[in-house]
C-alpha cells in the first residue's frame, strides 16, 4: 500500500467504521502472517495457514481500496 493511501486510511479510521474495521483486520492478518513466515520450519498445516491468512489478507485489502476509492 503506497504511503498517501496509508494517511487517507488514518484520517478515515475515526470516521468510517468499516474502514476502521478493515484496516485492523489487514494489520492482525499482516502480523500473523509474519509470525509465522519468521519460523525456520512450517508444517503442511501452517503452511496451508498463512496461505489462507493472505487469501483473507488480500480480499480485505481489496474491499478497502474500494471504499477509498469512494472517498477520493
Amino acid at each position: 500500500m503506497e504511503q498517501r493511501e496509508i494517511e487517507l486510511i488514518e484520517q478515515l479510521v475515526g470516521q468510517d467504521s468499516e474502514i476502521n474495521a478493515l484496516w485492523n483486520q489487514h494489520n492482525e492478518f499482516k502480523k500473523l502472517i509474519d509470525k509465522m513466515e519468521a519460523k525456520s520450519y512450517l508444517s503442511d498445516t501452517e503452511t496451508q495457514e498463512v496461505k489462507e491468512l493472505k487469501k483473507k489478507k488480500l480480499a480485505g485489502k481489496t474491499k478497502l481500496q474500494a471504499l477509498l476509492d469512494k472517498h477520493k
